[in-house]
């Protein structure tokens, strides 16, 4: 069984940084499609940044430029390093691990609070 375990979030001011963490066990992860999705109140889940197996990374427009995800296989482990917050960035944050269609796992999420 995977369960993807966040950490890292908090309160930052506008134009800070933070970076998050997203420890997942199983053998899986490497072979895994990783993801990080934000929910802010109101609004529905979105995805944030993506990475591959193989490395390949995807963004969201309205963080282009700010977040980075990467990988480390080692440690079955991802990260967003998220540079430049704007109060917009405020959700909560949930890390996603899919290592095929019936393996799907989300973690439990992580509060990013952006103060102006």
């Amino acid at each position: 069984q995977v369960q993807p375990v966040e950490s890292g979030g908090g309160l930052v001011q506008a134009g800070g940084s933070l970076r998050l963490s997203c420890a997942a066990s199983g053998s899986i992860f490497s072979i895994s499609t990783l993801g990080w999705y934000r929910q802010a109140p109101g609004k529905q889940r979105e995805l944030v940044a993506g990475i591959t197996s193989r490395g390949s990374t995807h963004y969201a427009d309205s963080v282009k430029g700010r977040f980075t995800i990467s990988r480390e296989n080692a440690k079955n482990t991802v990260y967003l390093q998220m540079n430049s917050l704007k109060p917009e960035d405020t959700a909560v944050y949930y890390c996603n691990v899919v290592g095929g269609i019936a393996s799907v796992y989300w973690g439990q999420g992580t509060q990013v609070t952006v103060s102006s």
